[in-house]
């Protein structure tokens, strides 16, 4: 039996970090955002290279969790890095046919980094609302919610994932703990606009406080972030 892994994400969350991390696993394959078109068709938000994005993958959300997220693997171990806020329009009841991922970040780092591409973003571009939402559908469902801060991550990269692994079923792997510099064949083509720190990694780096001032348009959003990422946070797992 397959074990499908979707990894819910808000922007700039070291969600490619994690998904490089899976990918050093020799039983795992990484689908990197397979619902990018879909979010940007569906919604007419403009990211870098929208009409390219598009044109990469296929926009028709409900075909791709037909046949890419509940399709057919070699392996035995499917990581799917997705942004949260690419579930936009579609019918949410797949979640429920495998364990799910929910990454979150201190809303003040996040914005200070997502502002860089989206100047005019909103609270609708970080996905802190959608994470919730699957939260609560988890919850409800009767399902552990497997919530990771990014902070706890970085303190103690090898005792968070061996947690993740073991709520997920699966068996914790060193090789997640590093992986080797620069782009990779799965990464999406979106790739320039957005993995830039993540291409001159090798691995889990300590946390660094920011002292990045927000523009206005992401401290506008801050309040909200906030509140979304505090209710997460009950949840969070610990090593």
């Amino acid at each position: 039996m397959t074990i499908r892994v979707n990894m819910w994400s808000s922007p700039r969350n070291l969600s490619t970090a994690m998904m490089y991390s899976w990918r050093q696993r020799e039983d795992t394959t990484v689908v990197d955002e397979p619902l990018y078109a879909h979010y940007l068709a569906h919604t007419g938000r403009v990211h870098p290279d929208t009409e390219a994005i598009i044109n990469s993958q296929n926009s028709d959300g409900e075909s791709v969790v037909s046949e890419v997220l509940l399709g057919e693997y070699s392996t035995p171990v499917v990581f799917f890095k997705q942004m949260a806020k690419h579930l936009v329009g579609l019918d949410r009841s797949f979640l429920e046919s495998g364990p799910n991922i929910l990454l979150t970040r201190e809303p003040h780092d996040m914005l200070s980094s997502l502002q860089v591409q989206l100047p005019d973003l909103t609270i609708d571009d970080t996905g802190f609302v959608e994470l919730v939402s699957i939260l609560n559908r988890l919850v409800a469902a009767g399902q552990k919610p497997i919530v990771v801060e990014t902070r706890a991550l970085l303190a103690n990269p090898a005792g968070m994932l061996s947690a993740v692994c073991e709520q997920t079923g699966v068996d914790f792997d060193e090789a997640m703990l590093s992986w080797p510099k620069g782009p990779k064949p799965e990464d999406g083509i979106w790739a320039p606009h957005w993995y830039d720190r993540a291409w001159k990694s090798t691995g889990w780096e300590p946390y660094e406080p920011k002292s990045v001032e927000l523009t206005p348009a992401a401290e506008s959003v801050l309040p909200a972030a906030q509140a979304e990422y505090e209710q997460l946070l009950a949840y969070c797992l610990t090593p």
